[in-house]
């Protein structure tokens, strides 16, 4: 796992514990934003997992 699924992954959480606190505060700015840090945090991950990706086929090709 490298540093941007890592930071992704955090990212996620804090989006959801934001949501759930908009949820339960009945605050909708606090659900946005939620939501917001929710989305960047799976685009990171899934940008972390594309250059893990990259990275195995990388080395699959070179040569020894």
């Amino acid at each position: 796992m490298n540093r941007d699924q890592v930071k992704g992954f955090l990212g996620e959480l804090k989006g959801r514990a934001k949501l759930l606190w908009g949820d339960v505060t009945d605050d909708p700015d606090t659900r946005v934003e939620g939501a917001g840090d929710k989305f960047l945090g799976r685009v990171q991950r899934r940008f972390g997992d594309s250059k893990e990706e990259l990275k195995r086929a990388l080395d699959r090709i070179r040569l020894p």
